[in-house]
This record gives structure tokens, sequence and C-alpha cells, in this order.
């Protein structure tokens, strides 16, 4: 029974690979009924649980009562969007997003649940810590629309340079990864190689001070609630 259900869980969660938009796309018809299937045996599942336990007991675990909204909620928006494919109505699958839920929730699954209440009990003690990340990234933002704004900077595109506040928080997010650096620095450095010091502080603030604090609060959270778990 274990490996029927894991079988059938990684086959619900694949068909998100061959639904639209699809890496490879295959007809509705045969995804949905594919998901059918999988929600049928979710539900066979649940019963067989249920004809061994006592009826006081299963209704009060929260774990098949998630099992059985999900299922009510996946068939009914299969239907509606089923409906509205019909009369060539663009609408979206919102239901993939509780699909993990049959992932979680089934009582196989015992080991993903404490890793996944570990993770929940971690995420309130990092808060903190990610606030005034966001915080140092708001200043630096703040710094750069001072400091670039009135220059009249221009990209290599020939789009205005940190103009707009918001688009300078999400540059300055992306370089904590380092993933558009040096390109981001390149119109204030072009303009005066001293500008680079601002971009050099900002990484080792953000990337090298807050992530290794980051990280190593949220290992030591989750290590610590894993034991008591």
């Amino acid at each position: 029974m274990r490996t029927v259900t894991y079988f059938f869980i990684f086959l619900n969660l694949s068909l998100a690979v061959f639904e639209e938009p699809a890496v490879y796309p295959l007809p509705f018809l045969v995804t949905s009924l594919v998901e059918v299937v999988c929600l049928l045996v979710f539900f066979g599942r649940l019963t067989h649980f249920a004809k061994v336990t006592f009826r006081s007991t299963f209704w009060k675990d929260t774990k098949n009562i998630c099992i059985m909204v999900a299922i009510l909620l996946s068939l009914t928006d299969l239907a509606v969007y089923g409906v509205l494919r019909i009369y060539n109505v663009s609408s979206i699958r919102w239901s993939r997003i509780i699909r993990p839920v049959f992932l979680i929730n089934f009582a196989e699954s015992r080991q993903i649940r404490r890793a996944f209440r570990s993770i929940r009990n971690t995420l309130p003690e990092i808060t903190y810590v990610f606030l005034l990340f966001m915080f140092s990234l708001l200043m630096f933002s703040l710094m750069a629309l001072k400091l670039f704004g009135e220059r009249n900077l221009q990209t290599a595109e020939g789009l205005p340079y940190f103009k707009n506040y918001l688009e300078i928080v999400f540059d300055l997010y992306v370089l904590v990864t380092t993933a558009n650096s040096p390109d981001v620095m390149m119109p204030a450095f072009d303009f005066s190689s001293w500008y680079a010091l601002f971009f050099i502080a900002f990484v080792i603030v953000n990337t090298y001070i807050f992530m290794s604090l980051f990280l190593a609060v949220v290992y030591n959270n989750y290590k610590k609630h894993l034991k008591v778990m």
C-alpha cells in the first residue's frame, strides 16, 4: 500500500510537467484522466484507512480532513477548467498548488511531516534576521537612489539607471546572489570608479555577513526542532 500510494503521489505531482503550460505537453484529456485516477486512488486509500480506524479518531485527525478537502478542490477545479476549455475561455489550474498536500498528509509520510513541522517551527525564529536583512536592503536601495538617481545614467540597453526605487530593490536583491554582478554596477563604475565602493560595501554586508548569519540561524533552529520531534 505504501509503494502504491507513493507511486500515485509521484504521478500526480509529475502532471505539472505535462499540463499546459508544459515542458512536454500532453492532451488535456490524458492529463485529466490521469489526475482523476490518482484522486480515486487517494480516496480509496483514505476510505481503507477509515475502515480500520475508529470513526471518532478518523474525523479528529486533521490530516484526513486535509486530504478530503484537497480531493474535493482538485475535482472542482478540474471540472471548472474543463468546462471553460470547452467554451475557449482562458483559465489556470489553481489547484496545482495543493497537490503537495497529499505528499505530506498521508500516514506513510511521517518523516516528511516531521521535517515539515521542523521547518514550520523554525520560520518564526528566523523572521527577525530576515527583517533585519530586508531593512538593510531597503536602506542600501534608498542610498543607491540618492547616489545615482540624479546622475542621468543609463544601462547598456539605454534604459534609465536606478531611477525607480522598487526596481533598485529588486536589482540589489539579485546582487545578493551575485547573479547580476558586475553588470549592475557598470553604469555607475563607468561614471566614477569610486562608486564601486558602494557595491563592494553592499556585497560585504548583505552577501557575506547577512547570508552567513541567516544560514547559521536556519541551520541551528532546524536542527534543534528536529531533535525535539
